[in-house]
């Protein structure tokens, strides 16, 4: 590996109204490296991947690409330069297919009234999706049928579909399996070994040890250090090193959950639920005051469940309430059974970007908060504050675009909004997908704190240790149905993945 520095950030300084996002941050990035960059929420890495993608501006600094000074003024100027960036919220086209998303920036750069070559461009498409693993998948499938794991695999082909000198990738694995995660860090490496140079952001640290050259470490809007990764970097270490204290990365997971001996109430009963193509004949019950951890692959039938049972997706079967039996395609009424639902996806599902943290706070909730058509200000005010108050969101004002939230203080507001209709069963999909150590344990302890007040919570994770210690009870999807059930001492990552990977052929045999 070259020494020869690719992207260097001179005394970079980015404010925003109350917070300084970044603070004189210097940095060098090698061509062909695999450099690491890690921080809690809120430590500036997504302030500095939006300024080399053209969308924010330094307040001061330079920013130098192969030893030029140069100006990134917009997303089209860094594209120009070969940065290539993939954000962990996605920004995909869902009325196209795969293979159109894939080359959509490639599309897009074509001279006007330019014949395109459908066959060839399909082509190229399947190229891509084969070098990340994705073959079984027809480039002229449509995006909208994918599951949140495969659409971020989407996103990173559409990235090296096109020249890329610079290759950022902010928490890529967030949603996929460890076979895919696998076959992500092959194309990685692969491209290290071709020159380019990968800008690696992610909240997993041990993956972090594993594939990174280089690592440097963010705290509150400043570069702590850059390390040579090695022997003596340890998960522990750079967990002190985020967070600025002495800290046992096991402490992230000290929040399980008791298992109750006696169950509770029935909240939510679910009986043969079907969705064509994903769920076969899904029966469970879920028990007040109790966490329901969902496990399973990507294509488990796992990451279509609480769409189905909220009501957005048809489906066969009965989903009841508090024996309030709810209306297929109909959320409204899940809604207003006492049913709430947080997505995956924070970006195109879940918050409202162009809107304030208070807008956000009570959209879910309009009519309790009008009058003759009007938002009551004052109300308004009152229940954000408190819902800023009580989950710890770190927010400059109420006023304050989510859009400029770190992910773990977004993904506060998107509960605090699920929170605010009164719910009586809450249904999380991957509920810290891409937020930090710290921000996942303050998550945790608040779904604790609502279990223990009787709400009734519903989990669904692509991460094991999540599912593993702060679950009262889990089930495991394989196969589109519900392959089994762990409790207390049974519940183990050999466990869980023994059950994932079975076949309803084998578990009839």
């Amino acid at each position: 590996m070259t020494e020869k520095s690719i992207l260097e950030l001179r005394n970079i300084t980015r404010t925003f109204p109350g917070v300084t996002a970044l603070d004189d941050v210097s940095a060098s990035f090698r061509a062909g490296e695999i450099h690491a960059i890690i921080g809690e929420n809120g430590a500036g890495k997504s302030t500095m991947m939006n300024i080399l993608a053209g969308e924010l501006s330094p307040d001061s600094g330079t920013l130098h690409v192969n030893g030029r000074e140069t100006t990134i003024g917009s997303p089209r100027q860094s594209q120009a330069l070969g940065i290539r960036i993939v954000f962990q919220e996605l920004s995909l086209c869902q009325n196209l297919t795969v293979g159109e998303n894939v080359l959509l920036g490639p599309m897009a750069a074509q001279p006007a009234l330019s014949h395109l070559n459908r066959n060839s461009a399909v082509r190229a498409a399947t190229d891509v999706l084969a070098r990340l693993g994705m073959s079984d998948v027809r480039a002229d499938t449509p995006l909208a049928g994918l599951s949140v794991a495969q659409k971020q695999l989407v996103e990173i082909a559409r990235a090296i579909s096109q020249q890329v000198h610079i290759l950022v990738l902010d928490e890529p694995n967030s949603a996929l399996s460890k076979r895919e995660t696998q076959r992500l860090f092959d194309m990685v490496r692969s491209l290290k070994e071709e020159g380019v140079t990968i800008l690696y952001v992610s909240h997993h640290l041990d993956e972090v040890l594993a594939l990174a050259d280089r690592i440097s470490v963010m705290r509150d809007g400043k570069l702590i250090t850059t390390l040579d990764n090695g022997p003596d970097v340890t998960v522990d270490k750079l967990v002190t090193l985020m967070v600025g204290r002495s800290v046992n990365a096991a402490e992230q997971y000290a929040l399980q959950c008791e298992v109750s001996d006696h169950p509770a109430e029935t909240a939510l009963e679910v009986r043969d639920l079907s969705v064509p193509g994903h769920i076969r004949h899904a029966t469970f019950k879920l028990s007040k005051g109790e966490i329901l951890g969902i496990a399973g692959l990507p294509d488990s039938g796992k990451d279509v469940l609480a769409e189905a049972i909220f009501g957005l997706l048809p489906r066969g079967g009965e989903v009841e309430i508090g024996g309030i039996r709810l209306s297929p395609g109909k959320p409204y009424h899940s809604i207003a059974a006492g049913m709430s639902l947080i997505p995956a996806d924070r970006r195109s599902a879940g918050a409202l970007l162009s809107m304030s943290v208070a807008e956000n706070t009570v959209s879910a909730a309009l009519k309790k908060f009008t009058r003759l058509g009007f938002m009551r200000g004052g109300a308004v005010k009152d229940i954000a504050n408190r819902y800023v108050r009580e989950l710890d969101a770190r927010v400059a004002s109420l006023g304050q675009k989510i859009a400029t939230l770190s992910g773990g203080n977004q993904q506060k507001i998107i509960l605090a909004r699920g929170l605010i209709t009164g719910p009586r069963v809450l249904i999380l999909h991957e509920p810290t997908r891409g937020i930090d150590v710290g921000a996942k344990a303050e998550i945790y302890a608040i779904l604790k704190s609502l279990a223990a007040d009787g709400m009734a919570i519903m989990m669904i994770s692509s991460e094991l240790p999540e599912v593993m210690l702060h679950s009262s009870r889990v089930l495991v999807m394989a196969d589109k149905i519900v392959m089994g059930q762990l409790t207390g001492a049974q519940i183990t990552e050999e466990a869980i993945m023994s059950l994932a990977t079975r076949s309803d052929q084998e578990r009839a045999a």
